[in-house]
This record gives C-alpha cells, sequence and structure tokens, in this order.
C-alpha cells in the first residue's frame, strides 16, 4: 500500500483515477488510494475503440456502461460537494488517452484497479510506459476479485486447477475484517478536483459513438451503483432460498448482480461480505451463493495463470477432438444461435439472450451442452457469441462455463455426462412456464407435451395450434443418437481420464 509523507502529507500534488470495470465512487480501491495520495483528484473513463470498434452498432452493454458513466458522474460531483468536479470521458484508443491527459493536467501519478485480462495486461503496460517516460507512475491496486493472482496457491506454491481445493482454501484463508473491509473514500473526497475548463461535458450518447441506442431500456435492468444496490436488496430478500430456487428459470431465484459485478457498479468485497455473514447464521442459500463468488475467483485466477485458455484447452487433449465443420455445422450453429433446434427448453433460452442480453445460469449450462455433445460444435463458437450477446459478458466466467461444459476446462463436467435437454427441461421447467414465455406459440401445449412437442399425437398439437415444421422446429438432431456421437468423438481424450 502506498503511504503518505513523513510529514503526513499527499505525495502528489496531482493524481489521476482511471475507472475501468469498476464503475462505482465507494469502496473503490483505485479511488480510496489516489485520495489518500494526491491533493488533487481528477477522474477518468475510456470509452475504449479498440473494444468498442468489433462490437455490433447496437449493443446493451454499451447502453448500460453509458447509463453507469452518468451514476458515477453524478457520484463523484455528490462526493466532492463541487458541480465542476466529476467524471472526464474520452474516446479513442486508452493508452493514448490516458496518457495525453495525464499530461494535460499534469498528474505526477495515475491510479486503476487490476485487469487481468491478457489484452487489458498489455494496455496497462503500455500506459506504464508512456507515462514513466514523462516521470509518472502507474499504480494499480486488488479491487475485482476477493483473492486474485498468487493469493491463494496449493502447499506446493502452484495455482488451484480443481475448485474444491480452491474454495477450502480460499475460506480458510479469509479474515473478514480483513479481506472484506470497505475502501472508503468519503473522508478525503473535498480532493476530488474541479474539471478543468472543455472537460465538464456529461457523458456522450450511443449515437455520438457511432451507436444505436438498444433495448435496454425497455428490460429490468437499473444502471449504475444505484441499480446495484436496487438488485441487491432486492436479492438479500431472497438469498435464504437460493439454493432452492436458482436452477429454475421461471422462478426469481438469481441475484441478477452479474451485470453490476462485470462492470464493477457493486463491490465484489460488499456482496462476499454479506453472503458469508449470513452464511455463518447458517443460511444455506448464502453459502451457495458464496460458493458461486468463490468460483468467480477462480477463474479469474485460472485466466492470471493460463492466458493461453482463450484460444485453447485447458486440458490441451481435447484440442485434438475433431468438431463438426462445413456448411452442415454452419446450419446446426445457425439453428442454435436462433433458437430453431426444436428443443423447446434451449430454444427457449436462447430467445432470452437474443432479446434481453441475459440467460439463467442453469440454461448457459443446457444450451452449451446442447451445442457441444448434441451438435459436435467446437465450444468456442459458442463461447464467441455468448460474448457477443451476454450484458454481464465476462472473459474468465465466460470461458471457464464453457470449457466446463464442453470438458476441455479445469474441474469441468467428465466427457460422458451430457445433458439430456428432454430431462433438464422436464426437471427444471416442469410446468412450461419459461418454454410459454419465450416460445408463444407452445403457450397452448399441455405440461405433459411441452418438453418434446414432436411427441405429442396429432390432435394436441392441433388444439394447441402448434405446426411441426412451420410454426414449431422440428429436431435437428436425435438426441440418443448424438449422444453415441460425442463419446466417439471424445474418444480421442480417454486416455487422458475424465
Amino acid at each position: 500500500m502506498l503511504k503518505t509523507n513523513a510529514a503526513g502529507q499527499p505525495r502528489f500534488d496531482t493524481g489521476l483515477v482511471w475507472f475501468r470495470r469498476d464503475l462505482r465512487a465507494s469502496d473503490n480501491a483505485a479511488l480510496h488510494q489516489a485520495l489518500a495520495q494526491c491533493a488533487h483528484v481528477h477522474a477518468v473513463f475510456v470509452l475504449d475503440t479498440d473494444i468498442l470498434d468489433p462490437l455490433p452498432r447496437r449493443d446493451r452493454r454499451v447502453d448500460f456502461i453509458l447509463g453507469s458513466l452518468h451514476d458515477l458522474d453524478q457520484a463523484l460531483r455528490a462526493l466532492s460537494g463541487l458541480p465542476e468536479a466529476g467524471l472526464i470521458v474520452r474516446h479513442g484508443h486508452a493508452a493514448d488517452q490516458v496518457h495525453a491527459l495525464a499530461q494535460e493536467i499534469g498528474a505526477q501519478a495515475v491510479f486503476a484497479n487490476h485487469d487481468d485480462e491478457p489484452a487489458a495486461i498489455e494496455r496497462d503496460n503500455r500506459v506504464r510506459t508512456l507515462l514513466a517516460q514523462n516521470g509518472q507512475d502507474f499504480f494499480t491496486f486488488k479491487d475485482h476479485v476477493v483473492f486474485e493472482r498468487q493469493e491463494v496457491l496449493t502447499q506446493s506454491g502452484t495455482p488451484y486447477g480443481v475448485f474444491t481445493p480452491y474454495k477450502n482454501a480460499w475460506l480458510k484463508k479469509l479474515q473478514p475484517a480483513e479481506h472484506l473491509a470497505a475502501w472508503p473514500c468519503t473522508g478525503l473526497a473535498g480532493r476530488l478536483a474541479a474539471r478543468p475548463g472543455g472537460m465538464r461535458e456529461p457523458p456522450p450518447t450511443a449515437q455520438a459513438i457511432g451507436f444505436a441506442p438498444s433495448n435496454l431500456a425497455d428490460l429490468p435492468v437499473v444502471c449504475g451503483a444505484a441499480g446495484a444496490q436496487q438488485a441487491l436488496a432486492d436479492f438479500l430478500n431472497r438469498i435464504d432460498r437460493y439454493e432452492d430456487t436458482r436452477n429454475f428459470p421461471a422462478v426469481k431465484g438469481p441475484s441478477y448482480l452479474s451485470v453490476h459485478l462485470r462492470f464493477g457498479t457493486v463491490s465484489i468485497r460488499e456482496l462476499a461480505r454479506l453472503a458469508h455473514a449470513r452464511m455463518q447464521q447458517g443460511s444455506a442459500g448464502a453459502a451457495v451463493w458464496l460458493a458461486e463468488l468463490i468460483w468467480r475467483d477462480f477463474y479469474h485466477q485460472i485466466l492470471y495463470h493460463h492466458p493461453r485458455v482463450v484460444a485453447d484447452a485447458f486440458k490441451p487433449d481435447y484440442d485434438h477432438i475433431a468438431w463438426e465443420s462445413g456448411t452442415a455445422a454452419q446450419a446446426l450453429f445457425q439453428a442454435w444461435c436462433d433458437g430453431k433446434t426444436g428443443y423447446p427448453l434451449v430454444d427457449a433460452a436462447m430467445a432470452q439472450i437474443n432479446q434481453t442480453g441475459y440467460m439463467h445460469n442453469r440454461l448457459r449450462m443446457v444450451v452449451a451442452s446442447f451445442l457441444v455433445k448434441d451438435l459436435g460444435i467446437d465450444w468456442r463458437w459458442g463461447e464467441r457469441y455468448f460474448a457477443q450477446h451476454l450484458i454481464d459478458f465476462d472473459l474468465a466466467a465466460n470461458n471457464g462455463g464453457w470449457q466446463w461444459a464442453s470438458s476441455s476446462g479445469c474441474d469441468a463436467q467428465p466427457y460422458f455426462r451430457i445433458f439430456n435437454p428432454i430431462s433438464q427441461s422436464e426437471k427444471f421447467d416442469p410446468q412450461g412456464k419459461f418454454i410459454r414465455r419465450y416460445q408463444p406459440q407452445l403457450a397452448e401445449m399441455p405440461e405433459r407435451w411441452i418438453h418434446a412437442p414432436w411427441q405429442a399425437p396429432p390432435m394436441v398439437l392441433q388444439a394447441a395450434g402448434v405446426r411441426l415444421g412451420q410454426n414449431q422446429a422440428l429436431p435437428i438432431v436425435d438426441h440418443a443418437v448424438a449422444r453415441e456421437a460425442t463419446l466417439a468423438r471424445y474418444a480421442v481424450v480417454k486416455k487422458a481420464g475424465p
């Protein structure tokens, strides 16, 4: 941790705090450190063209970010008590923009929180080099996870590759008063400086940076830290039932905080602190949810220690699998993307992501298993599709989840475990409520037949208005046949074990 000088005065006259995936003005490590070390603090967020340019011109994440920037700008001004303070927003290559702004405001140091994605590490190395050329410092801090990098290792000093022992070590290491304490940002908030003239514009609109508005405003998502606190307050009323409700997509079971964790509009320390305390009081639901937060730390340390997983299987033998290819594979993949596989739960899940940018976690596993093990499609295709469409897309978790489903990742399901899309539907959407919501052509189907409508008698189909091959797709693959094909496909890795 940085320290003030011997006289207790700030170490720097002017500092710049660079917000990235931490869009909140409370319990923020970099903001705290900047306020502690600098007499005058400016704040910046860069709409990074390296990230934005490849995106479709209508993207819910862009709208969420812009809405959260407005919330952050207001929070910084309220914190400082100065209307002229607030967030400086730049648009361009992040490294160049941060370097240029640091020169313009005369900052002696830039403060930011860690981002351990490979591209982000390269970007930060470039920023560090550019700043060093002018004698400016660049400091980064842990903020996005509870434990990172080298903090939780095996007894032999190596990274964990299996979750359960990692979780046990994580819980053993945890000292809530130390590891989950908030970084205060109010006591020295008077050091937030007025923005220079010409830098006081509000965050831009989507159109101003080349995007069309998405349908985010029509969805039950509230941007920014204010939205995160609303979602958290709602979830805390349900957390004790989480273990019983989390797997049923028609039930309000999830926390719906994943997008806020992704963009840092809520502090992971706050969430883990609340979950851990509730677990200590005997809440089974809180214990399960805390374990999922630990999974998040686990996947982030996997990405940090094994950046090759971005392109390759964590288990190298699984890169020898011969996936389907050519026009037939492309047609199968497109049917999956469009929710036209003929399997109602799979298609409803794909409709959910396409319409809302969100997918229930149980369904993420179902559709991933279907793509990889029913259709024989390379997991990377599905991973890319989720990366394009999920509003809560996080590289570490998305990569970890897809490699888990394909059995190629760390602590993944065995290759011979293949979800049956019909039994998954019967178990987790027994009345077909979720299916009826996202597959309205099946709304009148009886419960008995809604999970596999092609098996229904003709009179049942007629009464429900379902026309197979017309308004309801026929199955594009027979699950039993596909299962045998998958076992044969994975024979190349049998010698590596499950």
